[in-house]
């Protein structure tokens, strides 16, 4: 089983002055899908919070990181940014993949800065912060997740 962790990054989850919504309901869709979600992390919106939480769960031995929250592209939206700090390499087409679902549902998903990225072999994918953006996403994405982690594992033979 794939050991998994959810970081929320939010100002306000981290503060007590509102209430993760989307971290359960990740934490829940993996789950339900097989993955041994280790523990959710709360955060703040701060660069140095973000990466260190990410560099923490993979230090543990975590292969899947999923991050809510963060993705926008408001002053404190610097998901993408501290993931990329710490990460190897960018997955254009899951980020692709997260819109294109996202724009079924609303005319706003161009904005989202969604995206997944490498750190070794690790996977780290940033969600948006709400809770049905968040698990839209995620359900765009989960049936390329058990061949990335292959491919990062280092298993490249084709079948």
């Amino acid at each position: 089983m794939i050991r998994a962790r959810v970081i929320t990054c939010s100002d306000a989850a981290s503060r007590g002055e509102r209430v993760d919504r989307s971290g359960p309901a990740v934490r829940e869709l993996l789950t339900a899908n097989g993955y041994d979600v280790h523990s959710i992390v709360i955060v703040s919106d701060d660069i140095e919070a973000i990466a260190g939480a990410i560099e923490a769960a993979t230090s543990d031995g975590i292969r899947l990181v999923v991050t809510t929250g963060g993705t926008g592209i408001a002053a404190r939206d610097v998901t993408p940014e501290a993931t990329m700090w710490v990460c190897e390499k960018v997955i254009p087409g899951f980020g692709e993949l997260m819109r294109a679902a996202s724009l079924a549902k609303t005319a706003m998903a161009p904005l989202s800065r969604a995206q997944a990225a490498t750190r070794g072999t690790a996977l780290i994918v940033n969600l948006p912060g709400s809770e049905s953006g968040a698990r839209e996403n995620l359900q765009a994405i989960l049936h390329l997740i058990p061949h990335a982690l292959q491919l990062l594992e280092g298993k490249t033979e084709h079948q």
